[in-house]
């Protein structure tokens, strides 16, 4: 586990005439971007209800965690079953608002995009084709890297990929869940919550950096230079995360 980076964390404006000689700010090296509910609208709710259904868990239980633990072939119908309601959920797709918007300006500014998701492939392929056509989003990763969110592996492997480190430091994870803010959090990156009536109260939790209410919302904040918020206080919370830490290495 990579060490956290000191709160707020902070980067340099994009806008090159807004950037000040002498400017400690790091440089954003990309972003991370969640699928479900933060690159598209998404009816997580019933899609997530249905799935526990179907497997026969309840709510408190993680959907992938109860998967992974089944033997085969057990394991493998549980997966194609959730897939199946995943299929059907795909053919209702809706763009965010603001999507279109964000991924040209980061084209234009060269900002790396990746994407880490809890889904599965043909369902992001078909966000990236119908929506995102010539948009490049590298790495991809799915459900079939493990462990998934809120474990930060996915987001080390990117962070890797695009720098060669061992943390993501230089990064953003954008999302909508705990999860999103959790992974992007552990992993060493500043993290930004899309906010939704259902999310609400993440707004405030201590994973959470910034929050928005629009994609689109991120590119004046990037333009003059992203910067989180301070935590209140800084001692209380480094103490709550060791103990959360060794709770969750012991368990």
């Amino acid at each position: 586990m990579p060490p956290r980076p000191l709160r707020p964390r902070r980067f340099a404006p994009l806008d090159p005439e807004k950037r000040i000689e002498g400017d400690g700010r790091p440089e954003l090296k990309g972003i991370v971007f969640d699928v479900d509910g933060t690159l598209c609208e998404c009816p997580q709710n019933y899609m997530f209800a249905e799935m526990r259904a179907a497997l026969g868990i309840p709510k408190s239980t993680d959907i992938l965690d109860h998967i992974y633990s089944l033997p085969e072939p057990a394991q493998s119908r549980a997966h194609e079953t959730i897939r199946q309601i995943e299929r059907t959920a795909m053919a209702a797709q809706k763009p965010q608002s603001g999507l279109v918007a964000l991924m040209s300006y980061l084209d234009s500014r060269n900002i790396k995009k990746a994407i880490c998701t809890r889904n599965f492939d043909m369902p992001v392929a078909h966000l990236l084709t119908t929506f995102l056509p010539g948009s490049k989003f590298e790495p991809i990763v799915t459900r079939e890297f493990r462990p998934p969110k809120p474990d930060p592996a996915g987001i080390l492997h990117i962070a890797k990929s695009w720098m060669h480190e061992d943390g993501g430091n230089g990064l953003i994870m954008v999302g909508d869940s705990i999860d999103d803010m959790t992974a992007g959090w552990r992993a060493g990156a500043a993290t930004v919550l899309l906010v939704n009536d259902a999310n609400r109260h993440l707004a405030e939790h201590q994973h959470t950096d910034l929050v928005v209410t629009k994609l689109d919302e991120l590119i004046e904040i990037l333009e003059n230079g992203f910067e989180g918020r301070v935590e209140a206080d800084e001692e209380k919370v480094d103490a709550k995360v060791l103990v959360e830490e060794a709770i969750e290495e012991k368990s």
